[in-house]
């Protein structure tokens, strides 16, 4: 009886031990994590394959190395561009459009890397609508968001063929996805093919995509990218570069590795569809850095030839300083 009594407390005691072992290496994680730099980055929409490399850069202990304890939060009702220029987040995933936008405004937001290196946007609508080229435009229903912009990104294209914009209907799609909206009351909305178009392929569902890149080369601009402000820029520079450094390595990670990547957005974000976000990383990861001498490179005329094409479409109250909008100085060498 004593052997067993001495035996149980030989094995509380160890148990004890290994106890103040846990707790003492769970304190020195934590002291750890505390000396790490908090820092926030607000994502445009809900978790997708553009956001895998933050996702990975997480997932892969790259910000920790850096030095930073990054959260991933969502943009709510105030937005990212919104909650990015004010402070209220240090970097957001953002759009070229919207920058241009912003800074003519005189909001301080800059883009720090193009998470796309081209634009993979375009109208998108089922094949037995026949709609094949911009002039197949006249006559059919568009369903958007109610932006100025669409009319004039679909005018632009209309008029490479000499075709009448007003002769488009143009709805509010509201809430309602492409697959739905395109059943009920329109032909043709504006998607990215690495998503819906990805999910079109396993739907199904034929489609016709009319790339905007087709037929205007001052619409291959950036989208979307990731951004920040001037105040985070000047007077926190070496946290600037962490971030694009460790993002940087989180999206090449997802380049070579688009598979475990979309394993590792989907820990994250496990209400996805598992087959569309493999697909879809599977379509996008060598979409990243594309043609581009590394990932996340942006060049002044990208910037430039979209703001002249918004000016020339009356959607700027005056001239963008391009070289300002965005900065390639924090990638990695």
């Amino acid at each position: 009886m004593k052997k067993w009594i001495a035996a149980v407390c030989s094995v509380m005691m160890l148990a004890g031990c290994a106890g103040n072992g846990q707790e003492a290496k769970q304190e020195g994680e934590n002291a750890d994590k505390e000396e790490l730099k908090k820092v926030t980055v607000v994502l445009d929409w809900t978790p997708n394959t553009n956001h895998t490399g933050l996702y990975a850069a997480k997932d892969k202990g790259y910000f920790e190395e850096e030095g930073l304890n990054v959260e991933i939060i969502m943009p709510g009702e105030a937005g990212a561009d919104q909650l990015t220029a004010s402070g209220k987040a240090d970097f957001g995933v953002s759009y070229q459009e919207s920058i241009t936008e912003a800074r003519v405004q005189g909001v301080p937001l800059v883009s720090i890397a193009a998470v796309i290196q081209h634009n993979t946007s375009g109208f998108a609508s089922p094949a037995d609508k026949n709609i094949k080229s911009p002039k197949d435009f006249e006559g059919k229903t568009y369903g958007g968001w109610g932006a100025p912009v669409e009319k004039s990104v679909i005018e632009s294209l209309m008029k490479t063929e000499d075709a009448d914009v007003e002769k488009v209907s143009f709805v509010n799609m509201g809430d309602a996805d492409f697959f739905t909206a395109v059943k009920r009351d329109i032909d043709f909305a504006w998607i990215y093919y690495g998503w819906t178009g990805v999910e079109a392929e396993l739907r199904g569902e034929k489609i016709n995509m009319v790339y905007l890149t087709d037929y205007s080369e001052k619409l291959d601009y950036y989208t979307p990218v990731l951004a920040t402000n001037e105040k985070m820029i000047k007077d926190n520079p070496d946290t600037v570069k962490a971030f694009v450094k460790a993002a940087s390595k989180g999206y090449e990670y997802a380049i070579e590795n688009p598979g475990e990547a979309a394993d590792i957005l989907l820990e994250n974000a496990p209400d996805l569809d598992s087959d569309l976000v493999k697909k879809s990383q599977e379509w996008l990861s060598p979409r990243y850095k594309d043609d581009a001498a590394k990932w996340g490179e942006q060049k002044l005329e990208v910037w430039e030839n979209y703001a002249e094409w918004m000016n020339e479409n009356g959607l700027l109250d005056k001239e963008l300083d391009a070289g300002k909008a965005f900065t390639n100085e924090f990638l990695p060498e």
